[in-house]
């Protein structure tokens, strides 16, 4: 009996599943043909829990499909400038990463946001010096909510806790999480991780859930979200034209199993707010901004431009080539002088400069 008790713990012991930040889970089985002896009924215990999941008899060396999804979901504040103070425009971006089993409950997801400050003078003249908006999850303790606010935890380590928590979650369940005043946590267990306010993280999540397609992931794959934003638009304000602020972010959403690219979704949002040249804000910033694929075919690429697909066709287009293929293979894709790519099989279906897509892998390769 002994005997046979040590036998299931080594084999038990063979599987390990390390957590990722995010709520991925990795999975390394050893000795699958091993100790065949006790093999049958440790393997059913392990297809009986697969079968909580998706519903289906799989073993753990079988991968489920899970689906991917990407929110992007941006809120714009602004000041006008005066004798005392520059003016500020600033776009704070929610991105959502996550990966979806089968019965809708989310598998994995990761949380991150930017902020995007711009300011500006009485002239109208842009004052901005930063030519890049890092993410906060970027930042980590850079952001300073622990040295500057006594806070239990760093934003990004809050925010994958909230991650964490909505993993296992329906859409449902996540539009039920309770919130009590100042938009923070009623449940005891997160608010012991999560101190900050967590309202504004619901719907960008159900957003994502809801936008998750079938792009080829897995449950095991490791889910990343990605992004680049610069105040690439950026213009003083003349007697002919406003001026502008903007945070123009590149978001992708990215998941991997070892070097392979499994699934990639991306995104973008031109977040700007114009003002005028004596620096006072011109912009609705109460109006919904709008991410290039939730525009669709008002973007006006094939409309205003003549272009062979509108961006989020292009960016899908893009997105499709990358899986597949490792992020250095990415990351190598050659480009002319203008930034289109030439390769022949990519250039057919994507006509626009590709730059920023590729930058996002860049990011992930270091």
């Amino acid at each position: 009996m002994k005997k046979t008790l040590a036998l299931l713990l080594t084999l038990a012991m063979s599987v390990s599943v390390f957590a990722g930040c995010g709520g991925t889970a990795v999975v390394e089985k050893e000795n699958e043909n091993k100790n065949t002896e006790v093999s049958t009924e440790v393997a059913t215990e392990v297809v009986s829990d697969d079968a909580e999941v998706d519903g289906t008899s799989a073993s753990t060396s079988d991968p489920i499909p899970v689906k991917t999804g990407l929110s992007v979901t941006t809120a714009l504040s602004g000041t006008d400038a005066t004798a005392d103070a520059e003016g500020t425009a600033q776009a704070d971006i929610t991105i959502v990463a996550v990966t979806v089993d089968a019965e809708g409950k989310i598998n994995s997801c990761v949380i991150d946001q930017i902020q995007g400050k711009n300011t500006f003078n009485t002239s109208g003249e842009i004052t901005t010096t930063e030519t890049a908006f890092p993410s906060k999850n970027e930042l980590g303790e850079a952001y300073g909510m622990v040295a500057w606010g006594g806070a239990i935890a760093e934003w990004d380590e809050q925010a994958a806790a909230v991650a964490e928590y909505v993993v296992g979650k329906t859409v449902e369940e996540v539009k039920g999480i309770a919130i009590v005043e100042g938009g923070k946590a009623g449940d005891a267990d997160l608010a012991s991780k999560a101190t900050m306010a967590v309202a504004g993280f619901i719907d960008p999540i159900v957003a994502a859930v809801n936008n998750a397609k079938d792009l080829g992931a897995a449950h095991w794959d490791t889910l990343q979200l990605v992004s680049v934003t610069e105040p690439s638009d950026n213009a003083n304000a003349t007697a002919d034209k406003a001026g502008t602020a903007s945070a123009y972010a590149t978001v992708a959403a990215v998941t991997t199993h070892y070097d392979e690219i499994t699934s990639c979704v991306i995104d973008a949002v031109q977040a700007n707010v114009n003002f005028g040249t004596t620096g006072k804000v011109t912009t609705d910033i109460t109006a919904p901004v709008l991410t290039k694929n939730e525009l669709g075919e008002g973007y006006g690429m094939v409309a205003w431009g003549g272009a062979i697909a509108e961006w989020n066709e292009q960016a899908a287009s893009f997105a499709a080539y990358a899986t597949g293929k490792t992020i250095s293979e990415v990351t190598g894709i050659a480009v002319d002088e203008t930034g289109k790519t030439t390769d022949t099989d990519l250039l057919a279906s994507v006509t626009i400069k590709i730059g920023g897509f590729k930058a996002l892998f860049e990011k992930l390769a270091q």
